[in-house]
């Protein structure tokens, strides 16, 4: 395996953005459902993944009630070279946010809640405990609401893992996010075979496992599938697959847009493997229909 540096996948000058294809084109409105869901959000002062990463879902998902909740805060201690989340030093945690986030999942009404974080790098346990915390009061208020949390990597911490499995959430999410070969010049702070093993001994403590792959990246689609094997090797349930898409001009370029049909074939493929959900298009994203993965 060659390991490639960034400067190799991302040109010294920034280039413009790509033209998006058609199949890009969605549409921008504020329906009162959208209003609603950003006051919520602003009054209990809570954060979201749709905004901070630029989800062009986020008209469609806010105007059906349905967003993913970003705790700890919304500066990371990791720069992965195609996100554009804020990169620093965080504040401190705020030990009062799980119970906001609780309040906001009963006020939207949800019947499947997403939580996912930036990464906490500089915290001894990564985050896990707020994790933990943010599951048993939603659990607390909204008994009927099934949880998906989409975890980082915990710097490979099993006890981490384990304070999160613990709390039983009916899915346990990890992003392997790119292919083996890129994962050292996109994502400098994370190992691929770290992210692999913890969705291994996620499996073992009995959870519904599921990851994400970002293609357009510099990956071939040969790539895509050796991950789509490493990841059913360690009995990943559920697989999204979507497309890069720059998020400002300092972030890597777009290498390809892959067509429909080539999601289209990839889901079939990965249903082929075993995976049990396959959730794969140019515009799908983590939590893009989550609460149609809650299996039966």
């Amino acid at each position: 395996m060659t390991f490639i540096p960034l400067d190799q996948v991302r040109p010294a000058v920034p280039a413009p953005p790509r033209r998006l294809p058609a199949w890009f084109k969605v549409e921008a409105r504020t329906g009162p459902d959208y209003l609603d869901i950003k006051r919520i959000m602003d009054r209990l002062k809570l954060h979201t993944i749709c905004e901070e990463a630029r989800c062009p879902n986020r008209w469609e998902c806010w105007n059906a009630r349905t967003a993913t909740f970003l705790i700890l805060g919304d500066i990371c201690t990791r720069r992965c070279h195609y996100c554009s989340v804020a990169t620093g030093r965080p504040p401190s945690v705020d030990h009062e946010e799980p119970r906001r986030v609780a309040e906001a999942v009963q006020a939207l009404g949800l019947r499947h809640a997403v939580i996912t974080s930036v990464n906490r790098d500089e915290l001894a346990d990564g985050g896990a405990a707020v994790f933990a915390d943010t599951i048993r009061q939603t659990r607390r208020i909204s008994p009927g609401c099934t949880i998906e949390v989409l975890i980082p990597d915990f710097e490979g911490n099993g006890e981490a893992l384990a304070t999160v499995c613990a709390e039983q959430p009916e899915i346990l999410n990890h992003n392997i996010e790119t292919v083996r070969r890129l994962f050292p010049a996109l994502r400098p702070q994370g190992k691929y075979q770290r992210s692999i093993e913890l969705l291994a001994r996620a499996k073992r403590m009995g959870m519904t496992t599921k990851s994400g792959l970002i293609l357009g990246m510099g990956e071939t689609l040969d790539e895509a599938r050796e991950v789509m094997r490493d990841l059913r090797a360690v009995g990943c349930d559920i697989l999204t697959v979507g497309q890069y898409l720059q998020p400002t001009r300092d972030h890597l370029p777009v290498a390809r847009f892959y067509e429909p049909a080539e999601f289209a074939a990839l889901k079939d493929e990965g249903l082929a493997m075993g995976f049990l959900h396959v959730e794969s298009g140019p515009l799908v994203r983590s939590s893009y229909h989550a609460e149609r993965q809650i299996q039966p």
